[in-house]
């Protein structure tokens, strides 16, 4: 007998609104967030479920983890975004069951009815079978990932300066990246700035010619999703900044001490030493696709992504609706699913958000149709790339236009404010605004992201393998235009990337 549910009856907001439909929202990120701002005002009563309190703009995370700027210049609360809007009620808790036949979710052990559901639970990191990488290798994900990152990075670096073994030293100084995509190629830049001018400054022992980046990739190039110049222009700026390219070669074990990866052409073993090592080489759709496709019978592609009709509904059940990182949306002009990036999550949950709209109130509306603004990546201080619909920018202008898209994307404008003094600040002085090291050892890695922790004990106990990585899906901190999860890295059978 399974375990009894409490039904969740809440009081409308206002009493006008007991008779109007209810539209419960999944997830506060890009898609989710503008599906609620799209439904303020409206005749609808709005529910938005989330884990988290906050909405996190996870483009800037890398930002984050380098100490560029503060968690709270990324993060907004949800409630002061969309919570006083008279026709919004924002409720904390994780979905984890859906009931689509009784039109009911269940969260925090409660049952809660709905008339029409929009699910935009975003995704989660993966490693292609190998969890016993995860503690040693942080994800960048959430906010815990980037600040255990900063403070692997700041610690390593301060028992540097205490250590007399000159090889230890220089271990402690070296960082891998692995995933050469957008996040990677930002982290990997940010990093050796970091690292080199706070040894220049503050500290006394070391020497920045010790520091090491390593950003390793299977693949010929970086941001092999971008335009080639732009690769190689990027490519070229990073190896001029001090960040060593690791090209051509499959992950094959990592310790705490250093990265095993074997040749792609040549099977031969190569062995890299690194005190600190990174993860953006893997992404995964939030567990919910899986427990959706449970409840209602609808397919899920290999990265668990919910394959949606051209409405984003699910066969059968037109009132649920699937946007963002979480569904997989072929119905393009050229039969290529969207990426799971922040502009075309943005369109996804205005347009999901605008039909619903439309039928409740018996109109037609017209089909959606996804506007491509391009893909851009910033690789060091005032330097990026940008590919904005055939038009190819690097180097300053690259750095603008990706500055102005992030500004511009930034869903607060306190956050805007902020982060654009800061930028100021540190172009003028060089220094960045968080170098704190706080929490203890691994205290950010058992932060589950979207059942994670649950369907982990079920693979444990069926002896089942890892669920595998969406190929198709996008890297997280390039910028809003190529946004939604860490860099995808294809494996081959039986290996990472």
């Amino acid at each position: 007998m399974g375990q009894e549910r409490f039904f969740l009856e809440l009081e409308p907001p206002a009493a006008t609104q007991a008779s109007w439909p209810h539209v419960v929202i999944v997830g506060g990120g890009f898609a989710g967030l503008r599906a609620t701002h799209r439904l303020i005002g409206k005749p609808v009563r709005v529910t938005l479920i989330d884990k988290r309190n906050f909405n996190l703009f996870q483009p800037l995370l890398y930002q984050v983890a380098t100490g560029l700027v503060g968690q709270a210049d990324v993060a907004s609360p949800l409630r002061q975004m969309v919570g006083q809007a008279p026709n919004v009620q924002v409720l904390l808790g994780e979905v984890e069951e859906i009931d689509v036949k009784a039109k009911e979710i269940v969260f925090n052990e409660r049952r809660y009815a709905y008339d029409h559901l929009i699910l935009a639970a975003g995704s989660g990191s993966t490693y292609f079978g190998h969890e016993e990488w995860r503690p040693i290798a942080p994800p960048m994900k959430i906010l815990e990932h980037a600040n255990e990152i900063r403070r692997r990075v700041l610690l390593a670096l301060e028992e540097a300066e205490q250590t007399p073994d000159p090889a230890r030293r220089r271990l402690l100084q070296s960082v891998a990246v692995i995933g050469g995509g957008p996040t990677g190629c930002e982290l990997a830049g940010s990093l050796v700035d970091l690292m080199r001018h706070a040894i220049a400054r503050d500290f006394k022992q070391l020497r920045a010619s010790d520091c090491k980046v390593m950003l390793i990739d299977p693949g010929d190039r970086v941001l092999r999703a971008m335009h080639p110049k732009l690769s190689e222009a990027a490519g070229t700026y990073l190896q001029r900044s001090g960040v060593e390219l690791v090209l051509g070669g499959r992950v094959q074990e990592i310790t705490d001490s250093e990265v095993v990866l074997t040749s792609k052409a040549t099977g031969a073993e190569q062995r890299l030493p690194a005190g600190t090592v990174c993860w953006t080489a893997g992404v995964r759709a939030s567990h919910l696709g899986k427990v959706l496709a449970a409840s209602s019978g609808c397919q899920v592609d290999k990265g668990g992504r919910v394959i949606v009709e051209p409405d984003f509904s699910i066969p059968g059940y037109p009132e649920v609706r699937v946007v963002g990182d979480l569904c997989s949306y072929s119905h393009t002009s050229d039969g290529k699913s969207l990426p799971g990036m922040a502009g075309p999550a943005v369109q996804m949950g205005g347009w999901a958000a605008a039909d619903i709209l439309a039928r409740i109130q018996g109109e037609q509306h017209a089909p959606f149709r996804f506007t491509d603004f391009g893909s851009m990546a910033v690789v060091g201080p005032l330097y990026a790339v940008a590919d904005l619909r055939g038009i190819r920018l690097s180097g300053l202008i690259g750095w603008l236009t990706w500055g102005l898209a992030h500004l511009a994307f930034m869903p607060e404008m306190e956050n805007r404010l902020s982060l654009l003094l800061k930028w100021l600040w540190q172009i003028g002085t060089r220094e960045r605004d968080s170098l704190l090291i706080i929490g203890n050892h691994n205290q950010h890695m058992g932060v589950e992201v979207g059942l994670e922790q649950r369907e982990g004990q079920a693979n444990e106990a069926a002896g089942a393998p890892a669920p595998a990585p969406a190929a198709e899906a996008p890297p997280a901190g390039a910028s809003p235009a190529v946004d939604g999860g860490p860099d995808p890295v294809p494996p081959a059978a039986g290996s990472a990337p």
